[in-house]
């Protein structure tokens, strides 16, 4: 005879209201990472400004974003998740606001900076809240549930930020935050339970703070860069990287010295279970963020579709990905993430693989139907992966362990980025040598021919990549 689900294993009502509160707050601030991304010949026109001043509309939301997350694991345990959790929003609300204000590149630029810091610790401090709700036996599910947003962002963003430069101001891309987080903040203060005891005594590793912060910026400064069009080679790009790198490296010798004490405690990656997903996850991220940045990039140069179509063309990756997602959750708390992992690696490889072959004459049918199949492969890797992650982690490790997954997952999605543009562009000046593919109006079939070999080859080594994430997830233990 069938047992009833124990009370553990069930989402009682207290799980589902945290699990409303933390998509509510997150599906937003995901979202503005991508919805800016259209508007930048919009904002040049608007400020008279140049190419160079407005990319710093979305650098400086990425650099604050990537800063203000080793902050989130220490504000969590000093003040606690919910009080936190409503201080990141109102600072999201308030730099939104602002920046729909702004009378100025300048001002745009550094209202956008604390609009990114207040969302840099949003995800974090959600993540948190479910895994210490959730418990093992249901970590799987809720994971699924905060994973939405996360892949709702890179479809939805363009195709929003499209739709109100066609039809509103430019000002309504960040105006449209407003209501949405002001629900979620009323949610958060009615749903929310009281924060538990609050450790006063927690210090802040300042220490920790000056290395990690500006180090995780500088490298996702010098790989944006490198992504953008400058070369590897430039004095920017290599005094960045190499800036990150040392101060990151300090970090860790400082962590691991300081231990529970530390911004982050590096010593959480003795586990084998978090290490070996959170390699896998940052090796996996770089290979799908990549190939996000270059997909409608190939739509609007190979294709010459409209900025709003090839976000529109994208959209079925989220959607396979939400097809699976849910039912991913729940098998992961029956079953091994470590199949499930296993499962959707192939299948979002497959889907890649299917990439190398299109070209301009290639169906939009089947392009989008590759498209659909690396959703269904991502939306079985991310939730089971997430979920696995917090498994053999104490309670008071997962503040600490949340903020590591976070910051891992936004250097992983720099260097893929970077690394997949850097590539497509040494390709194209190989073929076209002082020549800028992207830039021409003139579309010639020789031009067209050489854009979509640099495409398909590019696609190879986001294969490749994604490939190499197999091997870490072999490391993950077996459990039924």
């Amino acid at each position: 005879m069938t047992q009833a689900p124990t009370a553990s294993t069930e989402f009682d009502p207290a799980l589902r209201k945290l699990v409303i509160v933390v998509v509510l707050g997150a599906i937003m601030t995901i979202l503005d990472t991508t919805i800016t991304s259209v508007a930048v010949n919009t904002l040049g026109a608007q400020f008279h400004t140049s190419l160079t001043a407005i990319q710093w509309v979305l650098t400086g939301y990425t650099l604050a974003l990537s800063a203000s997350i080793p902050l989130s694991g220490w504000a969590i345990v000093r003040f606690g998740p919910k009080t936190m959790w409503i201080v990141s929003l109102l600072l999201f609300i308030t730099g939104s606001m602002l920046c729909a204000m702004a009378w100025n590149i300048t001002a745009l630029i550094m209202f956008r900076l604390l609009q990114g810091f207040g969302a840099g610790m949003i995800l974090p401090i959600g993540q948190t809240m479910l895994a210490r709700a959730a418990g093992p036996d249901r970590m799987g599910r809720v994971m699924s549930a905060v994973a939405v947003p996360a892949m709702l962002a890179p479809v939805l963003g363009p195709t929003v930020g499209g739709l109100i430069l066609g039809h509103l101001s430019w000002r309504w891309m960040f105006y449209i935050n407003v209501p949405l987080c002001a629900i979620a903040v009323i949610a958060a203060i009615r749903l929310l339970p009281t924060d538990p005891v609050r450790d006063h005594d927690a210090r802040l590793d300042i220490l920790g703070l000056a290395l990690l912060s500006p180090g995780l910026g500088a490298l996702v400064y010098g790989t944006a860069q490198a992504g953008s069009g400058t070369s590897p080679t430039d004095i920017r790009v290599i005094a960045s990287v190499l800036t990150g790198v040392v101060l990151v490296g300090c970090y860790v010798r400082h962590a691991a010295r300081r231990g529970d004490e530390a911004l982050v405690d590096v010593r959480l990656l003795r586990d084998r279970n978090f290490a070996a997903v959170n390699v896998m996850m940052f090796i996996y991220i770089g290979a799908l963020s990549g190939l996000m940045a270059l997909l409608p990039l190939h739509f609007q140069t190979v294709n010459d579709d409209s900025p709003l179509r090839s976000g529109a063309m994208v959209a079925p990756l989220g959607l396979g990905a939400m097809a699976t997602t849910l039912i991913t959750g729940k098998l992961a708390d029956k079953h091994s993430p470590r199949l499930l992992i296993l499962t959707g690696l192939p299948v979002v490889l497959l889907g890649i693989l299917g990439l190398t072959q299109i070209g301009p004459s290639t169906s939009d049918i089947l392009v989008v139907a590759t498209l659909y199949v690396i959703g269904l492969g991502h939306g079985m890797i991310m939730p089971a992966a997430m979920g696995t992650s917090y498994q053999t982690l104490r309670p008071s490790e997962i503040p600490s362990a949340t903020t590591a997954t976070n910051v891992g997952l936004r250097a992983g999605s720099s260097f893929g980025v970077a690394a997949l543009l850097v590539l497509i562009q040494r390709d194209i000046e190989h073929q076209t040598p002082g020549a800028d593919a992207f830039t021409r109006t003139a579309r010639t079939d020789e031009l067209t021919q050489v854009l979509t070999h640099a495409f398909t080859h590019t696609y190879w080594w986001a294969l490749a990549i994604g490939a190499v994430a197999v091997a870490p997830a072999l490391m993950l233990p077996r459990r039924g």
